[in-house]
């Protein structure tokens, strides 16, 4: 099953957002997110991941803020979570398709690098 979600690029990760209605949008961070306003986001996709524990994009949009606020254990260990969990596929354009795994995955391998770059 193929769920839509929106596509936004915070510090260089895939993360949320495109292809939803616009009050969809404001239950997953997206609206915060692209206007840079990351506490609010954070503070929505905490209470959304309350009531959604098992929604992955909540969880992605809350690993890449965690990412860019430098927060990097804890958007490793979301990212993590999400790989324990069912692979989801969603709709991040028009025309493109990605898996909650493959984001995850990658985002993971952006945190190795970014780590080794820091050493």
């Amino acid at each position: 099953m193929r769920k839509s979600f929106c596509a936004l690029i915070v510090a260089g990760v895939l993360c949320v957002g495109v292809g939803v209605p616009a009050v969809a949008r404001d239950h997953n961070g997206y609206e915060q997110i692209a206007q840079g306003n990351y506490a609010a986001a954070e503070r929505m996709l905490v209470a959304e991941r309350r009531l959604f524990p098992d929604r992955p994009e909540l969880a992605l949009n809350l690993a890449a803020i965690y990412r860019h606020t430098g927060r990097i254990g804890e958007a490793k260990a979301l990212y993590l979570d999400v790989l324990s969990r069912p692979n989801e596929q969603f709709d991040v354009a028009s025309d493109r398709a990605a898996w909650s795994h493959d984001i995850a995955a990658g985002a993971l391998r952006g945190l190795d690098q970014q780590s080794l770059s820091l050493h």
